[in-house]
């Protein structure tokens, strides 16, 4: 596994590592407690119709199959053998849009439904279309364990991705999509800036943008 803490943090104990196969249901199972209530999602897998859970569950094993198959970075932050937190990241010039990734979006379709899927690739065209550049990364999943939030860990994956983003001789920077108000701060804190409000069916998020 590749360390990519790079003395980034006081605490010999953490350390932000490349997932390997291994890990995968880890992450999966850390990324659905975290985004189970999440506006987006609830919206996009229709959580007021039996099976949410189901969908959601499904949507995020093929997000990180895909993501393991293409080879795309996901970091988890680990205290020892514990999996503390998982960022996700898409690279510049990936494969992975899924109006594109017809493997994955016909997997989407099986576990989540035509409907969820349909809904997820309109989310990735409108955050596409309102980023003005042309070469960098996009931050898919972020996410601290609920038992181990309001402890600083977020700040650590951020420093993480930070370090995939400078080893890039391409990308421009990364965008995220921000879905919850109180995690703002924690992007603007280091460095993000807003690009645009996207409204999403009955839910409205911020589109950020870290410059390299």
């Amino acid at each position: 596994m590749m360390d990519v803490t790079q003395n980034m943090t006081e605490n010999d104990s953490i350390k932000a590592i490349l997932l390997n196969a291994e890990d995968i249901n880890l992450a999966a199972s850390l990324l659905f407690v975290s985004y189970q209530d999440d506006p987006v999602f609830l919206d996009i897998f229709q959580h007021t119709k039996p099976d949410y859970d189901k969908r959601l569950r499904g949507a995020i094993r093929e997000e990180l199959a895909a993501f393991w198959k293409t080879k795309q970075p996901m970091i988890g932050l680990f205290s020892g053998e514990h999996l503390l937190g998982v960022a996700c990241l898409i690279e510049p010039q990936a494969e992975l849009e899924p109006d594109r990734f017809w493997h994955w979006r016909l997997k989407m379709m099986l576990s989540a439904g035509v409907l969820s899927t349909q809904n997820m690739i309109e989310k990735e065209k409108r955050v596409a279309a309102s980023i003005p550049y042309q070469h960098y990364h996009l931050l898919t999943f972020i996410a601290i364990h609920p038992d181990h939030q309001q402890h600083g860990l977020g700040r650590y994956l951020i420093k993480a991705v930070d370090t995939i983003i400078k080893e890039n001789s391409i990308s421009e920077g990364v965008a995220i999509f921000v879905t919850k108000d109180k995690n703002l701060t924690l992007f603007n804190d280091d460095n993000y800036k807003k690009l645009d409000t996207i409204e999403m069916g009955k839910v409205t998020g911020t589109l950020m943008f870290k410059n390299k």
